[in-house]
């Protein structure tokens, strides 16, 4: 007791009782780090896949009115101008993964001041490389990257302006990502999701009338798509950009300044990015090079459309849950870590893995049974191109399994800090593991598209076991997260 409560009691009088201070009033959502755990991971995984569902039929639109307006040659073009477009634009992406890390952290801790300056250097930094490094290259070396993936020249002539259009009004779709990822780490998922569908919604808009034309406005065919997306993606984040300035949300930038480049915060930005940011690009330049071994086939056209719509959207059926779940799983890690609960972040990536692994089956399903119609809904009636296709579905049935575990694991590693890990881990099973596969059928004899789809089931295997073993060492529970005060 007190001296002053001490004395009252001597004196035959009431004790004085100190009430207790109130409860430290969170910003953010505790359920994360405090509720049931099958709830938190729910909490932040059922709005991403909401949000990657509804985006994905973006690109699937995309797709589908390419392939009934311009043929085949167009989602080819679609194809490899994307595959083109993420390695490179996946550097600058990487930012938003050290984001990712800092702000769960801070979010977990419940530090405010941190969140913000964080959410703030990772703008201005993305804003200066996309304005000023991925614009102006990415124009000027678009034709050289279509010849590296050996594109045919009447895909090459559909994909050159559809991709100079993409990399000159790239910065929108970045701030959207910017956003995203933000708003899940700090604990808010639905607010991404409501602004994913109003894009998507947008988008399916310029599309109808720029794909095929309206009026007075021309048909720009493939073209078109790319002009869409950028529209679309530049209106909703310019509208998030003000959101954020005016905190309206439960993160947003530093009220009242400052606002100049804080290097502590952007050099903790590219340590833990950076290892995301070149694990992305060594994943999609195994992708080009995959397209490389795709464009030497007998029939290239053909298998590269085939792989476009098979692997690049029907495949998104399993990935974009996978992505969720990678997402929850590294918001329910970071914070949870941050909190001083490094077991609860190990249960949550494990129940993030069970949940994907059941999506994966049911849609692996549908690949086995149904793939010739859900190759038509694409516009793709070619028999070689379908008889393609079909092969690679029913591969991917199965691939499905382990990608959306390692997706997951790998969540849970980037979100607790350990990004070195995914990145060995992918270059050892998206590029060594397939394209050696490739290379050595190749030499050895002569390549067909099934070789090239078994390489990438057996990335995957790897994938997904080198991911679960690296993550259940728990060498992530010593990670430090850090930045100046």
């Amino acid at each position: 007791m007190t001296e002053a409560t001490t004395a009252a009691t001597s004196a035959g009088a009431e004790p004085l009782v100190v009430p207790p201070p109130p409860p430290k009033q969170h910003k953010y959502n505790r359920a994360i780090v405090e509720g049931p755990l099958l709830a938190a991971v729910w909490h932040i995984a059922w709005p991403t896949m909401v949000q990657n569902m509804i985006g994905g039929l973006q690109g699937m639109i995309d797709h589908a009115m390419v392939g009934h307006y311009v043929g085949y040659r167009g989602n080819a073009a679609i194809g490899v101008s994307w595959q083109i477009f993420l390695v490179v634009i996946v550097f600058i992406s990487s930012l938003f993964t050290g984001m990712s890390v800092l702000v769960a952290r801070f979010a977990g801790a419940g530090d405010d001041d941190k969140v913000d300056r964080t959410i703030y250097q990772a703008f201005i930094t993305a804003a200066a490389l996309s304005l000023g490094v991925l614009a102006p290259l990415g124009f000027f070396l678009t034709p050289s990257l279509l010849n590296l993936v050996n594109a045919a020249p009447d895909v090459q002539a559909e994909a050159l302006p559809y991709l100079r259009i993409m990399f000159l009004y790239s910065f929108g779709m970045l701030i959207f990502f910017m956003l995203g990822g933000a708003l899940r780490s700090a604990g808010d998922a639905r607010t991404p999701m409501r602004l994913g569908v109003i894009m998507t919604v947008l988008n399916v808009v310029f599309n109808v009338v720029l794909i095929r034309g309206l009026g007075p406005i021309p048909a720009y065919g493939t073209a078109g798509a790319a002009m869409g997306t950028v529209l679309a993606s530049g209106i909703v984040s310019a509208y998030a950009v003000y959101k954020l300035y005016k905190r309206a949300w439960v993160a947003g930038f530093p009220q009242g300044g400052p606002y100049n480049p804080d290097w502590p915060i952007i050099r903790a930005l590219f340590r833990f990015g950076l290892p995301t940011g070149i694990q992305g690009i060594a994943m999609n330049i195994g992708g080009v090079f995959m397209l490389s071994f795709i464009g030497s086939l007998a029939h290239s056209a053909a298998a590269q459309a085939a792989f476009a719509v098979s692997y690049g959207q029907l495949f998104s059926l399993i990935t974009w849950t996978s992505v969720g779940l990678m997402g929850a799983a590294a918001t329910v890690a970071g914070q949870n870590l941050g909190a001083g609960f490094p077991d609860r972040a190990r249960e949550g990536v494990s129940l993030a893995a069970r949940i994907g692994l059941y999506s994966a089956i049911t849609v692996g399903v549908l690949f086995l049974f149904m793939p010739r119609l859900l190759l038509a809904a694409f516009g793709l009636e070619d028999p070689i191109v379908v008889d393609i296709g079909v092969t690679l579905l029913r591969v991917l049935s199965v691939s499905g399994l382990f990608i959306t575990v390692a997706l997951t694991y790998t969540g849970g590693l980037q979100g607790t800090g350990d990004t070195k890990s995914p990145l060995y881990i992918s270059i050892i099973s998206q590029v060594i593991v397939p394209l050696g596969i490739c290379f050595a059928v190749q030499r050895l004899g002569h390549l067909d598209p099934i070789d090239i789809w078994l390489a990438i089931l057996a990335g995957h295997i790897t994938r997904c076991t080198l991911s679960v073993i690296r993550f259940n060492q728990g060498e992530w529970r010593n990670i430090a997260v850090s930045i100046s005060t």
